[in-house]
């Protein structure tokens, strides 16, 4: 059991961080009478009181609505956003409920003892429990009359977001909203480059593409993708005062427009967790309230995860770290889409073409995932194509990019659709890919 000590923090960071963010008030279900401190309820209640009637919510206004002495005064209101920490808020909110379940638990089966209750009483109490701080819509019969005319109407599917191949639609449709979207390959093989295409392609349609760099700060990712928007040459990026051409420098300005309207979202810090990128997530949705979603992740394999610091095995860190994810794309209803590297197994076989078991460290990844699309361009084991790619890199030459070579997309898994191998074109010099 948490000492009440700790739950007393535990609470002022919520409240604290419910303040610095409002939207937080009534987006989760918390019944007052969950807050162990009754300054706390008093509190509580009067933030919901002031966000349902759209009124700001600051220590000011919690005070023309209570006592002082009803929520602590006002340095103690004043003071509880130095409690906040919008980062943690999910796991602190899980710790909250579970310490006020394991409390209603104990008082449940004192009672029962106490009364003699039958099994039956006890375990009703106790299933009622588990969903006393849920509050869920289960009818369906509103859904069935908005289903009414779904036959007499042209099918427009806004829960997709297109990735203008052809081809690849025909497997997958799109990214659908509330699925976890795995694309592996070796290193070399164009993740990042298929990443950035499709973030591209989501935001010139209008949606938010959020993007996570792990491994590449945001320079770096905005290099590569200036040189995919403007087909430049990335060694050419190094240094544009000296190795652009007029032409080149003349297009710039207009590229660098062009790419501003994608609407990226860029968040390079290294080492974050899940919870930390659905805060990050839940903010920049709010900022964007008329813009789809859709998340980015380069690479599965180095997000940071708390199971690592309990001694669990990569395996199991690493399908926990799937299965956030996962749950993560059904919270905020988007798509997630996730690069994955996967094991050196490949470069020993004869045939390189990867296979979901070489997923490095799968876990639960084949489980988790929606839809898995496995990365493979033979000009990698190519020597004689790599020899090519060499000659047409030279940093002061043109545009011109003669190592362009084939890219599979293998969707070796689609919970929703059939599966099947897609070839694309793939710029490795610029990182673009086209049909």
């Amino acid at each position: 059991m948490t000492t009440d000590l700790s739950i007393d923090l535990l609470e002022r960071s919520l409240l604290g961080t419910m303040l610095k963010e409002e939207y937080l008030i009534l987006d989760e279900v918390i019944q007052p009478n969950m807050f162990q401190s009754q300054i706390h309820r008093s509190i509580y209640l009067a933030m919901q009181h002031l966000a349902r009637n759209n009124q700001p919510v600051d220590y000011i206004t919690i005070l023309t609505m209570r006592e002082p002495d009803e929520v602590g005064g006002a340095n103690y209101l004043a003071g509880l956003q130095t409690f906040a920490d919008e980062e943690k808020f999910d796991a602190y909110l899980e710790m909250f409920k579970k310490e006020w379940q394991e409390k209603q638990k104990q008082q449940i089966l004192n009672l029962a003892s106490l009364q003699n209750w039958p099994i039956e009483t006890i375990q009703k109490e106790l299933d009622a429990l588990q969903t006393d701080t849920l509050s869920v819509e289960t009818d369906v019969k509103d859904d069935l009359v908005k289903m009414a005319e779904r036959p007499y109407l042209p099918k427009e599917d806004e829960r997709v977001v297109r990735t203008d191949l052809k081809e690849l639609e025909k497997l997958i449709v799109g990214f659908r909203q509330g699925e976890l979207t795995i694309i592996a390959g070796r290193p070399s093989m164009g993740k990042t480059d298929v990443m950035n295409y499709f973030a591209l392609t989501a935001g010139h349609a209008g949606c938010l593409p959020i993007i996570f760099s792990l491994e590449m700060n945001k320079a770096m990712l905005l290099d590569r993708l200036i040189a995919a928007s403007g087909k430049i040459s990335r060694l050419k990026m190094r240094d544009p005062y000296q190795y652009f051409s007029e032409k080149q420098k003349e297009q710039w300005i207009p590229v660098l427009t062009e790419l501003s309207k994608a609407n990226l979202q860029i968040d390079d810090r290294a080492g974050l967790t899940v919870s930390q990128m659905r805060a990050q997530v839940r903010k920049l949705i709010k900022n964007n309230p008329k813009q789809k979603p859709i998340v980015f992740i380069d690479y599965l394999q180095i997000i940071h995860s708390n199971a690592a610091t309990k001694g669990g095995n990569q395996t199991a860190i690493i399908g926990q770290i799937s299965w956030e994810l996962k749950q993560m794309a059904k919270e905020f209803d988007c798509p997630v889409v996730c690069l994955s590297q996967l094991n050196r197994g490949v470069e020993s076989r004869q045939n390189k073409r990867p296979v979901m078991s070489d997923l490095r460290d799968s876990g639960n990844i084949e489980q988790d995932a929606d839809v898995i699309i496995l990365l493979y361009r033979a000009a990698y084991y190519n020597q004689s194509a790599q020899s090519v790619e060499g000659q047409a890199t030279t940093v002061g030459g043109t545009n011109t990019d003669p190592a362009k070579d084939k890219l599979e997309l293998n969707v070796a898994k689609n919970r929703n659709g059939p599966t099947g191998i897609v070839s694309v074109n793939y710029s490795k010099m610029t990182g673009r890919l086209k049909e």
